[in-house]
């Protein structure tokens, strides 16, 4: 099961996956089929994934999303407001609804994504950085909670990933989601593929290896915040 599948790194992950062999069920908002910030929604699309997939094994918690470069004082607290639902509680919400599954069903995998956000923090993006904070601090408490349990967990940190998420970031301002990966040196920004790439070798690992953390940005960023450019 893959969320915010209906582009960027969701798509990417799904594709790998099924090129991998397995059967994949995805949702999204901009589908229709899955809103993570809806318990109703969230409830309907897990009950028709275990039901179409006969069981479940693995949950990519992926859908999320930022609002605005301004700093906290400037904030708008709607911004704020559905960052945090969309992704801490909407992941949240998932995994609780997925995690009796993967153990009834002999065991799985949880990746979420979280974000270099979540281990270093950068000027005017306060309610993101606080998210992905949050989505650490989860994963290592759902680790603690499935001790002895056989379902692994995964947090996967990226750093600048040249997706639409800076375009939704700022609303649709195609200009202002550009100059976020322009004239990034030595390469370039990471690309969707390159999570993807992530996730399946934490989901490939034999059963008794659990893949804490992969923390992976591009050659010319080396903290959250601090990117190389080419002038």
């Amino acid at each position: 099961m893959v969320t915010g599948a209906s582009s960027g790194i969701g798509a990417a992950t799904a594709r790998a996956l099924e090129e991998a062999g397995a059967r994949v069920y995805t949702g999204s908002r901009s589908a229709g089929n899955l809103d993570v910030t809806d318990p109703e929604s969230s409830a309907r699309f897990v009950e028709a994934a275990v039901a179409e997939l006969g069981g479940l094994d693995i949950l990519v918690n992926n859908a999320g999303l930022s609002r605005g470069r301004d700093p906290v004082w400037e904030s708008l607290e709607e911004d704020e407001r559905e960052v945090i639902e969309t992704n801490v509680l909407g992941l949240m919400r998932m995994t609780r609804l997925c995690v009796p599954h993967l153990v009834e069903d002999g065991g799985g995998h949880i990746v979420n994504l979280g974000s270099v956000a979540g281990i270093w923090s950068y000027p005017s993006g306060s309610s993101y950085v606080a998210s992905k904070f949050a989505v650490h601090g989860y994963t290592r408490a759902l680790r603690d909670d499935l001790q002895g349990k056989p379902v692994r967990v995964t947090n996967v940190a990226g750093g600048l990933v040249e997706t639409n998420f800076s375009k939704v970031r700022f609303k649709g301002d195609e200009e202002k989601a550009k100059a976020v990966y322009s004239n990034v040196a030595l390469g370039g920004p990471l690309v969707a593929e390159d999570i993807a790439d992530c996730i399946l070798f934490a989901l490939t690992r034999r059963p008794n290896v659990n893949i804490d953390e992969i923390v992976v940005m591009a050659l010319a960023q080396v903290s959250g915040g601090n990117i190389l450019r080419e002038s």
